[in-house]
């Protein structure tokens, strides 16, 4: 058996593997294959690895130190797709983005600042910069563990990470809205038009409106997956806005070698729902309620990157969010999202230059997040 030296994480509500680069081999084509044994693909249930069955809980982040001027730490995430011999490296992952600064302190990897510390990283999935709060422990002088942040999706209170998503538009397409409309009207096969918002922020996504596809808006992963009718709608969705977006040139191109970008989402007005855990989540805590599918499963939250999208979206004049809940939606300086776990606050700040929209800059997103070291040791693959 062939040894490495990896921690398991939590970051938001996603978890998986970090790895210092240098543990693993100089030939980035080994690592599929060190990460499908560390989760236990191909085998949906992965009962040979540490994979947990969804996405979210399929992530691997290495991590190295930086050359770059007036940054600390580089990452790449990889998104290993359950229940196929494949990983996914065409996008970030915006919940273990926290977990990446907390590592890199406990590791020593950075210089620590106390009672804060920022840290200063570039995601190599998207080429774009994150700066994030670390809050210190005076007694242990490194990450704190303890503190009083909650999110929505993880039991609990921690210290808070403030994640500042730095000059997100564009991440994959260079471009914060890729078909260069705030409102396009999809044809998709087999049934007809649907009017979307694609962007692209911190990671590409589309967004529809849950009425649209014949949904509410509420549904709670496992209804919206057993949907199947509505599940097939919304890959279709989601691959003609690949095609549309450039990642593959047809459906089943965008199914097979794009699982993961763009990602797709479906809204509805603010409502009453209740959550994973059976608590009722009410209308008026939240400015919109949203679904996201990622890797053909509904998030059982709202991964953060396509938080970060939504959360610009309601800003854009002429978008699905404001043609849908109107131009007040844009007027706060928060945007605060149901999901399937509770409510997200995002942060968004967005500078428009006149009536076109396609001039928009967005200088940031920023969010909170928590994030802890669940186990750290050997891992054994075979060689």
């Amino acid at each position: 058996m062939r040894k490495i030296k990896t921690v398991f994480m939590r970051g938001g509500t996603s978890k998986g593997c970090l790895f210092h680069r240098e543990d693993l081999p100089a030939n980035p084509a080994e690592w599929d294959s060190i990460f499908l044994q560390a989760m236990g693909d191909p085998d949906p249930k992965q009962i040979d690895g540490m994979g947990g069955t969804v996405s979210s809980n399929n992530k691997i982040v290495l991590i190295w130190k930086s050359e770059e001027e007036n940054v600390d730490i580089e990452y790449l995430v990889g998104q290993v797709i359950v229940g196929k011999s494949q990983v996914d490296y065409k996008s970030n992952c915006g919940n273990m983005t926290a977990a990446v600064p907390a590592y890199a302190v406990e590791e020593g990897m950075v210089e620590i600042t106390e009672p804060i510390t920022t840290v200063r990283m570039l995601n190599r999935n998207t080429d774009k910069y994150i700066n994030v709060t670390v809050p210190i422990d005076s007694e242990t002088h490194s990450f704190a563990q303890d503190g009083g942040c909650t999110i929505a999706g993880v039991d609990g209170t921690a210290a808070e990470l403030r994640v500042n998503f730095l000059d997100p538009a564009g991440s994959k397409t260079g471009r914060l809205l890729p078909t260069g409309k705030t409102l396009d009207v999809l044809d998709i096969p087999g049934h007809g038009p649907i009017e979307a918002t694609i962007l692209d922020v911190s990671n590409p996504l589309v967004l529809v409106r849950a009425e649209d596809i014949g949904l509410k808006g509420t549904e709670l992963p496992a209804e919206t997956d057993a949907d199947k009718e509505a599940s097939a709608l919304l890959e279709a969705i989601r691959g003609t806005a690949a095609c549309l977006m450039g990642f593959a040139t047809d459906l089943q191109d965008a199914a097979d070698h794009s699982p993961a970008v763009p990602k797709v989402g479906f809204f509805t007005a603010p409502v009453t729902y209740t959550d994973i855990e059976s608590k009722e989540v009410p209308a008026e805590s939240m400015d919109l309620c949203a679904r996201i599918i990622s890797v053909f499963k509904c998030h059982k939250a709202c991964p953060l990157t396509a938080a970060s999208a939504i959360s610009v979206a309601a800003r854009l004049d002429g978008s699905i969010v404001q043609k849908t809940l109107g131009s007040g939606i844009s007027d706060t300086p928060t945007l605060r999202i149901g999901h399937p776990s509770g409510v997200m606050t995002m942060v968004p700040t967005v500078v428009k230059n006149g009536s076109d929209m396609n001039s928009v800059q967005v200088p940031g997103v920023a969010v909170q997040r928590t994030a802890r070291r669940i186990m750290d040791g050997t891992l054994y693959i075979r060689n």
